[in-house]
């Protein structure tokens, strides 16, 4: 079954997604970002070639032809709800909503906003509906972990 883990308290979602990425990508994991903001995406794709200066992350979209052999893929659109998807590892959403296909993954990352309040009231919706449905849910204080290692 599919584990779900919150990582709460972000100052900056797509700061916490480039260093969860790299994390996942050291580790050799399989990872998917999901956001339906085009914009995000945009912005995801930047800074994974320069975040930090010197560690370019390997990404690509997708539906695109290289997609079976790269790490880290983006994705906001309708080849995220197709079987075809080259791995189920690790599924990042950064959207306002519960990605559909999410169970196909091994497991979800949701990032949850420290400022936003509509953020957290929609990732509080997520999180009852896995919970309702039995999920693992595990949990991670983002200013927790800020105060014990601020690097």
């Amino acid at each position: 079954m599919t584990r779900i883990d919150f990582y709460f308290n972000a100052p900056d979602k797509l700061d916490i997604a480039i260093k969860l990425a790299r994390k996942a990508y050291a580790k050799k994991h399989r990872l998917t970002i999901y956001t339906r903001n085009a914009n995000h995406l945009a912005a995801l794709d930047r800074l994974m070639w320069v975040s930090p200066p010197t560690g370019f992350l390997p990404h690509c979209n997708a539906g695109h032809k290289l997609a079976p052999q790269t790490a880290i893929l983006l994705c906001g659109d309708a080849v995220a709800e197709s079987a075809s998807m080259p791995h189920h590892e690790i599924l990042m959403n950064l959207d306002h909503e519960r990605p559909a296909h999410f169970s196909r993954f091994e497991r979800v990352l949701e990032i949850v906003s420290r400022d936003d309040a509509d953020d957290r009231r929609q990732a509080r919706e997520r999180l009852k509906f896995y919970r309702d449905r039995g999920y693992e849910i595990g949990t991670v204080d983002l200013d927790t972990l800020r105060e014990r290692d601020p690097a």
